[in-house]
């Protein structure tokens, strides 16, 4: 790790794990962090989490090319190690971070996390960065001497405010967190953590557009109108006449990608030589984030989310999905609030000995929430005996 920058998080300046373990003779912290990830069983669950199109049989625009949350992911923390690595950062961090930034995700994408925001809203709320948070201090128990999976305060950090500082009020699962240990929630995160927010960015902006295309919800002509990626169209048109309709969508979105990833480089390169931090905490303490886009491709990725927006998630196909899985929600969880029993044993038995309503409704959203499509479809059909999609 000698060619780390002075800005990267150094393995041997890391604040520790909240309950101490001996160092690794071969894994740096955050080697262990990336394993642990990987080896939980949330992050498995990710398989059949949403993206944007709900995983079940029947339509004909689903298919297996769609992404998952499993793949997003994977994708993301591919982005984040060139990032990171390009940076001199380190990219084991930068990758833990990548990992675990979507755990909290519940079930159906977005679109679960506001039923679920608003089920929960007298109970405390729920945020899926905070979800995260509690999965891997609380909900994940295999291990003999602790809950969670006893990740490194950067780690931590880094899944807690990748997205930027949190400020008060903050979702109950989050204080919880922040109040056993001080994530320092007013500062910035790492530059590594920085990395996994924009790689998130690339990622999806990335494939909702291959996904969109796939499920037949806009098509190259319409793309072409849109900065950066009508440029990478008629890159590929005039390098490539003739190429078949596949291999030319695959060369053009290629190209998006990789507009997107050298303009993050560039931009951080510049700022980082003009601002000259010489540590990780300096950037953490700084106005704003070291690493982002430039301001003109951020107006240009602004206009491909707008289309994006209009064309893939509020699609009416997407939006007749949306009313059905948060009535779906909304049939679950006050079923599983009023009577436990219809919980599994382990969850039943939790929330009965829960002190107040409060605390059930919290242990009732960490089932829900932990849900798979496939597996609250199923409960939803063999507890109301109707299907809802």
């Amino acid at each position: 790790m000698s060619t780390l920058a002075p800005y990267a998080c150094h393995p041997d300046a890391s604040r520790g794990r909240l309950y101490p373990e001996n160092l690794s003779t071969f894994r740096s912290p955050w080697q262990r962090d990336r394993d642990r990830i990987i080896h939980s069983s949330a992050f498995r669950r990710l398989k059949h989490k949403t993206q944007v199109f709900v995983e079940h049989d029947g339509d004909a625009y689903r298919g297996d090319y769609f992404r998952t949350r499993l793949t997003h992911t994977v994708e993301v923390a591919q982005v984040a190690r060139t990032i990171a690595g390009a940076l001199n950062l380190n990219t084991d961090l930068a990758e833990s971070v990548a990992l675990a930034h979507d755990l909290g995700h519940p079930p159906f994408g977005h679109t679960g996390e506001d039923a679920l925001a608003a089920l929960m809203a007298p109970y405390g709320g729920f945020d899926h960065n905070a979800q995260a948070l509690r999965i891997v201090t609380r909900l994940e128990r295999h291990y003999a001497d602790f809950d969670g999976l006893n990740l490194t305060w950067e780690s931590l950090e880094g899944i807690a405010k990748h997205n930027g500082p949190v400020h008060a009020p903050l979702p109950y699962a989050l204080a919880e967190v922040n109040d056993q240990w001080d994530l320092e929630l007013h500062t910035n995160a790492s530059a590594e953590a920085q990395v996994a927010a924009v790689a998130d960015d690339v990622a999806y902006n990335h494939h909702d557009l291959h996904d969109g295309l796939r499920a037949g919800l806009f098509t190259e002509a319409e793309l072409a109108e849109l900065p950066v990626v009508g440029t990478a169209f008629a890159q590929v048109d005039d390098r490539h006449p003739d190429l078949d309709p596949m291999r030319r969508r695959h060369e053009a979105l290629r190209r998006v990608f990789g507009v997107m990833v050298e303009d993050v480089i560039h931009v951080a390169e510049n700022r980082l030589a003009s601002l000259q931090p010489r540590s990780a905490q300096e950037i953490r303490d700084m106005d704003g984030p070291i690493i982002r886009f430039s301001k003109p491709l951020y107006q240009n990725i602004k206009a491909i989310k707008s289309f994006l927006f209009t064309r893939m998630y509020r699609a009416p196909s997407v939006v007749d999905e949306r009313v059905s899985v948060t009535a779906m929600l909304n049939d679950l969880f006050p079923l599983f609030l009023n009577d436990p029993s219809h919980m599994p044993d382990h969850w039943s038995a939790e929330a009965l000995a829960a002190p107040d309503e409060t605390h059930r409704a919290r242990i009732v959203l960490d089932y829900v929430a932990g849900m798979t499509d496939r597996y609250a479809i199923a409960e939803h059909q063999r507890l109301f005996a109707r299907r809802p999609l």
